[in-house]
């Protein structure tokens, strides 16, 4: 199952490769300075070992794009037959003004990007997750944080509504809509399960839960952050879901900068400014097995192209028993009694 991942910048801003701290990735730190045999002990530590490289066609391009391309393999099954797919995901970001960018806010079925994306599905025999900005016209124009799931034939699939708003630093997303309320749909397509968790939503590990209980066998998590507020926490989220869930994620992020005309504060008390930010790219597929890809460039546009054999969610949920070991039950009576008004947290003191 092969999957791709954009990082995307609306405001794209080169930097110096020899100046830039931010112009470094993880990956070229530890190839400039380790030797092949430490590196290679390194990568096995961080990243679970060395993937095998996908032999991809030379963009014939701008060569401020990078491809990056990794292979994914599970044990060769008596049964099964392994299982590949190709899905390409794009990430539209809501800017800082409110205007004019909620005129871009359109509907799930017809809107312009979205039949765009519905013409190139068909045309390309692939599965397209699209976030948009939707405007529900039979809700009062209701504005969502969406991502509509597009068929192989054109067809909308279904779309999953974001459920979690960031208000932290710069990131105060009710301004522009609130939590979703679509739950959390895994989406059949004819390639394997699929499911979207919205950016903000990798922060919690139940909204990763819930998605693996309904089936997703590939998580995707397209997301745009900034290096100061989150890029510590990025390396581990989407890896950790996969991990406790069986299941494939790839972690998408945008690169670039936002700059605003206007200047404005923030919740975390910083001094006004028009600068959003550095958004560090980095984007990756980890493995249900915790193996992982190195991660795009932190500065410039990428296509990371992954193979992913699905087969690997089962055989490491038979290997490891997470869900079989999973206590739904006791969380299920926990949370009820969590919610409620006169709830105590069950604390035993000396």
């Amino acid at each position: 199952m092969p999957v791709a991942a954009r990082s995307l910048g609306r405001e794209f801003v080169p930097l110096s490769f020899s100046c830039k701290m931010e112009s470094y990735t993880l990956e070229d730190i530890l190839n400039k300075h380790l030797p092949i045999d430490e590196l290679r002990e390194v990568k096995r530590i961080l990243y679970g070992g060395e993937l095998e490289n996908l032999n991809l066609p030379r963009f014939k391009g701008t060569d401020d794009v990078e491809i990056k391309g990794w292979k994914f393999r599970a044990s060769p099954e008596q049964l099964r037959q392994p299982r590949m797919e190709f899905t390409a995901m794009p990430f539209a970001f809501c800017t800082r003004e409110k205007q004019p960018w909620c005129e871009f806010a359109e509907d799930v079925s017809d809107g312009p990007s979205v039949m765009v994306l519905r013409k190139l599905a068909q045309q390309y025999n692939m599965v397209i997750i699209s976030p948009i900005l939707e405007r529900d016209s039979n809700k009062g124009d209701t504005i969502w944080n969406t991502c509509v799931v597009i068929g192989t034939d054109g067809n909308i699939i279904g779309k999953h509504r974001k459920n979690h708003i960031p208000r932290v630093g710069d990131f105060n997303e009710s301004t522009y809509y609130m939590e979703g309320n679509t739950g959390h749909p895994v989406f059949e397509t004819r390639f394997g399960r699929i499911a979207v968790n919205i950016c903000y939503g990798r922060h919690h590990p139940q909204n990763w839960m819930m998605f693996g209980v309904n089936g997703a066998e590939v998580v995707f998590n397209p997301s745009a952050t900034v290096g100061l507020l989150s890029e510590p926490l990025w390396p581990i989220e989407a890896r950790n879901a996969a991990i406790a869930n069986s299941y494939y994620t790839c972690a998408i992020n945008r690169v670039g900068n936002e700059i605003f005309p206007n200047a404005f504060t923030s919740g975390d008390g910083a001094a006004a400014h028009k600068n959003f930010g550095h958004f560090y790219g980095s984007s990756y597929v980890a493995a249900p097995d915790g193996t992982r890809t190195p991660g795009l460039s932190r500065h410039r546009d990428g296509l990371l192209v992954a193979e992913l054999d699905l087969n690997l969610c089962r055989q490491t949920r038979d290997a490891w028993g997470f869900r079989m070991t999973q206590r739904l039950d006791i969380y299920a009576r926990e949370l009820a009694e969590a919610v409620k008004p006169d709830y105590k947290p069950q604390v035993i003191r000396e």
